[in-house]
């Protein structure tokens, strides 16, 4: 499976969006992680997609868009629009998972779906064989700099022993040492905020990273 280091933008200064992209783009990332957080389905509120399609118009590096909202499906049309190039919905949201991964796939993106720590990977089967990726979250949603959940490790090898070709993202507390285990278990996309932006070097951090996953 090819290793993809997805950044989380949710670290990065959001008062230099572009130039933090730019960091991104030239340090190898092979995608850029945007959460979009409703202030309902999670505590918090982050971007929405005017924000997203401005971004998208100063970086050419896919956006792996993250909805942590409680209708995805009513909003997949605005973040399809906007630039995104998979988009990733959770299964506890209140939308019809059948038709939210329709609508996704209608609109020319890439379907995935997440699941919270406390929601067993199974809940993610029924739908696994029209999906791009699956997204194990290793940190309660909804901030970021949170700690590692590393007894979230079985729940990625249950999901790479039943889909041996599914994408498998990691989201939450991802690092250098973190990713080892991550990587272990059979996850090979890889979400780093603080690990990447909080770093004096991103493309040195994306390349240790990518190591220790085994690409290198």
């Amino acid at each position: 499976m090819e290793i993809k280091i997805s950044p989380s933008m949710l670290a990065s200064d959001y008062a230099n969006l572009e130039a933090e992209l730019k960091k991104c783009e030239t340090a190898g990332a092979e995608l850029i992680h945007l959460d979009v957080m409703d202030g309902h389905f999670v505590p918090n509120i982050s971007i929405g997609a005017p924000v997203i399609k401005a971004m998208k118009s100063v970086c050419s590096v896919p956006f792996d868009v993250h909805l942590m909202i409680s209708d995805p499906l009513k909003y997949i049309e605005a973040f399809a629009d906007a630039g995104a190039d998979i988009i990733t919905f959770h299964i506890e949201s209140e939308s019809d998972a059948d038709k939210t991964i329709d609508k996704i796939i209608a609109c020319g993106c890439k379907p995935a779906i997440a699941v919270k720590p406390g929601t067993d990977v199974e809940a993610v089967y029924p739908y696994a064989d029209r999906l791009s990726m699956a997204l194990v979250m290793t940190v309660e949603p909804g901030f970021g700099g949170q700690s590692f959940m590393a007894d979230m490790m079985p729940k990625i090898e249950k999901l790479r022993a039943e889909y041996p070709d599914l994408d498998i993202q990691v989201d939450g507390g991802v690092n250098a040492e973190t990713i080892k285990l991550c990587a272990a278990a059979g996850a090979n996309v890889f979400v780093a905020g603080s690990a990447v932006f909080k770093s004096e070097n991103p493309a040195e951090t994306i390349l240790l990273l990518k190591k220790n996953a085994g690409k290198l």
